[in-house]
């Protein structure tokens, strides 16, 4: 049997239950600002920088996840390296550095363990790996609460926020960085292909229908983390893969966003029609 079906065939224990859950509240919280930066494509794009890391620790025989792991972070250097010396847009930079790097990773990686890099391969978590992830998790999560006033005051105008006494570069810097753990926490369960989903799609279903943006960090975390365990309940349910479950599930929520807030627009429309004509 495939690793990537080994999730199917077993359930969440109490700390994959815990882990599952600490990756997709820290995406849901940071794909707010992923999405407000207007870098959704840039940030799927990057998590295929994790192929390379992948493939040479393969080749060293050494645990995959801190081969990505030590490739995301790397790249995210040099995507703010090579912003700073090009002054081209991040999703420029973030653009070429994914086409090298997926490349790259597709020649030294090959077969099962290439499917498993590409689509997630969830199944029982050594305890360094629950220990890092939620550790992981916690430092995305301190980082959205220290730096949200920052990051949104350089969405609205980077001069502003130099103007304010940011430091516009360290705090892309420090973003580019999350960004990039945020994603290799989710390689396991989605894999390079889909984990940039988790950062765009509950995201994009809490703008729909938030009025601030404190409801929308909100209702993204709970829809990342809901579609998260769902999706894994219903995978392990019905013995099907993990990350497309998880996916197809956000996409509903999504769609199920979108139709509550053409509802209640419709319903606010003729609530005001009436009143004006009373």
């Amino acid at each position: 049997m495939s690793p990537s079906l080994s999730f199917a065939t077993t359930t969440m224990s109490a700390s994959g239950v815990l882990v599952a859950s600490s990756m997709a509240l820290a995406a849901g919280l940071l794909g707010s600002f992923v999405l407000l930066r207007r870098m959704t494509l840039a940030a799927d794009a990057l998590s295929h920088v994790a192929l390379p890391g992948i493939g040479v620790a393969i080749l060293l025989r050494i645990d995959p996840l801190i081969g990505a792991v030590a490739a995301l972070l790397a790249g995210a250097v040099l995507i703010w390296a090579l912003q700073r010396r090009t002054r081209l847009s991040t999703d420029a930079v973030i653009g070429v550095v994914f086409s090298a790097a997926l490349a790259t990773g597709a020649l030294i990686t090959s077969g099962e363990q290439l499917i498993d890099a590409l689509f997630g391969a969830p199944g029982r978590l050594a305890p360094w790996e629950m220990a890092a992830g939620i550790a992981g998790a916690i430092l995305v999560m301190l980082f959205v609460r220290v730096a949200k006033d920052q990051l949104v005051l350089a969405v609205v105008s980077g001069d502003m926020a130099h103007a304010s006494g940011v430091d516009v570069r360290r705090l892309d810097l420090l973003y580019l960085l999350t960004l990039s753990l945020t994603v290799a926490l989710g390689l396991r369960y989605l894999g390079v292909l889909l984990m940039g989903s988790l950062l765009i799609i509950p995201p994009a279903a809490a703008r729909v229908l938030a009025r601030n943006l404190t409801q929308m960090l909100v209702l993204s975390a709970a829809s990342a983390v809901f579609s998260t365990l769902a999706g894994s309940w219903l995978a392990a349910r019905y013995r099907t893969e993990t990350g497309p479950m998880i996916v197809l599930l956000a996409a509903g929520m999504f769609l199920s966003a979108v139709i509550i807030a053409s509802v209640r627009q419709w319903v606010a429309g003729f609530t005001s029609r009436r009143a004006a004509r009373c």
